[in-house]
């Protein structure tokens, strides 16, 4: 996803979503497994209305395919949906907006939200004209919302495809007080490093990291060898928390990561003092880093990855998730699978974490259109066509996985079904978004500030254990 997200602050989320408590033996350590055994095949080249629908319709391949849902007569209708998305990744989506209004006859109008999706948001529906779906960036929105009352229920057509394509864990995070609200239409497996394959070869590196220390070195090779080792945004505060997000669970363990997610664990915690030790380990070594430090807290995540795949000095690595790929696609001549691969973010403790993001889609007007939409995104007609367009992954298990761009997405989306119900989300977006989700506060700028001054562990600790409390309510 093109991310320079996360909303601002609306209050609190009243219950940040946990799952079954993983452990190194559980389904979600095969998924690590299975998503370090898919990465082998990374180095493959990247491959490149009417309410019966009897005349299929168009798969975003070019080819055809049967619709398998339908959607009723809207001819006439105006709907607006509101997300963040941008740049390549909006034109994406614009595609499967266009087979809607195809098969409908709506017309659909995209609203960008910008950076700060619920302090956008917030002010369309206290002054009476919401769009009639939005895409959520954060689980705590969705349930703020929820409590507000600004989402409405859905209807019985959406839930029969959201009940017919998606697992529990993932119609979950959409619910709220045992109603569902949100359709997890858009998915992201976090825990990725991308890399350049001609600074590795050029600095003779031959093998893809496993472990936090595998991955320093190389890291040292690539600077040794003449290249920024690793690309980092630091100017979106959200890549860091993505950073956080995985040392931690690798170290502390999935126990603590839900704790800490739900400010049960305070961020003076040691637990924390280990995994911001560990990150110094990174960002306090400026040759390491591409600009150094300074230079990471003024480029922004898309910048990040250009600066990794092209231009006369590339980057060796950097982190970030599927999304990745929307942004190589689009803005540069790199080729995924060739020019760009992947592997597992490395293994800090035990095993490789798997933290996992998403956009949840939510009506926000009591219409037949909206329902129709959100009918639409639960299906399989609207993954597969998101799919073909690449950069993309979702978590609806009935698609047909042969959709997929390139044999990289495939591989990805393959080891997040894999992990079933346990995975864990993104901390941040469980958060208040005034702690986890706001642009120049809270954990972003927390986070910003330590990779400013890395040697400051206690402070950081000190000043994010301050935001939390005021965010949560409970310090």
């Amino acid at each position: 996803m093109l991310r320079t997200r996360k909303p601002t602050s609306l209050g609190k989320p009243t219950h940040p979503p946990t799952f079954r408590a993983t452990t190194h033996n559980a389904p979600a350590a095969r998924a690590v497994a299975a998503l370090a055994a898919g990465v082998l095949a990374l180095s493959l080249t990247a491959c490149g209305g009417d309410d019966d629908k009897g005349d299929g319709a168009d798969n975003g391949n070019g080819g055809g395919s049967e619709a398998t849902v339908q959607l009723p007569k809207l001819d006439g209708q105006k709907l607006e949906v509101a997300a963040v998305f941008t740049g390549p990744e909006l034109d994406n989506f614009q595609k499967v907006l266009d087979e809607f209004e195809k098969r409908t006859g709506a017309s659909v109008t995209f609203v960008p939200t910008g950076n700060n999706t619920s302090t956008f948001l917030g002010t369309k529906i206290e002054g009476g004209k919401p769009p009639d779906v939005a895409f959520l960036p954060q689980v705590g929105v969705l349930h703020q919302f929820a409590e507000k009352g600004w989402v409405k229920p859905l209807g019985s057509e959406a839930q029969a495809q959201l009940d017919k394509n998606f697992s529990d864990g993932w119609k979950d995070l959409g619910a709220y007080e045992g109603k569902q609200y949100g359709v997890y239409a858009k998915a992201a497996n976090k825990s990725l490093v991308w890399y350049n394959t001609a600074a590795f070869e050029a600095a003779g590196i031959t093998e893809e990291p496993g472990t936090w220390d595998e991955f320093l070195q190389t890291a040292q090779t690539l600077s040794d060898a003449g290249s920024p080792a690793v690309s980092i945004g630091g100017a979106d505060g959200w890549t860091l928390t993505d950073w956080f997000e995985n040392v931690y669970l690798s170290q502390a363990g999935p126990e603590k990561y839900d704790q800490l997610a739900k400010h049960e664990l305070k961020w003076t915690d040691p637990s924390v003092k280990d995994a911001l030790t560990t990150l110094a380990e990174l960002w306090g070594k400026d040759e390491l880093i591409a600009g150094g430090a300074a230079g990471a807290l003024r480029t922004e995540y898309p910048k990040s990855i250009t600066q990794t795949f092209s231009g006369d000095a590339p980057a060796g690595m950097v982190f970030e998730g599927d999304f990745v790929a929307v942004t190589i696609n689009g803005d540069t001549d790199a080729e995924i699978g060739a020019d760009a691969k992947v592997f597992p973010f490395p293994a800090v403790g035990d095993d490789s974490p798997v933290v996992t993001g998403g956009d949840a889609a939510v009506a926000l007007k009591d219409s037949k259109g909206a329902q129709a939409l959100l009918t639409f995104l639960a299906s399989t007609d609207a993954a597969e066509i998101w799919a073909a367009q690449g950069g993309f992954l979702s978590p609806n298990k009935e698609m047909d996985q042969g959709s997929y761009k390139d044999d990289v997405t495939r591989e990805i989306a393959k080891a997040l079904l894999a992990a079933g119900d346990d995975f864990r989300f993104d901390m941040s977006d469980q958060a208040p978004a005034a702690f986890g989700g706001t642009q120049g506060v809270g954990e972003w700028k927390d986070l910003q500030d330590f990779l400013k001054d890395p040697n400051d562990v206690a402070g950081a600790q000190k000043q994010l254990e301050t935001d939390a409390a005021k965010a949560y309510g409970n310090g």
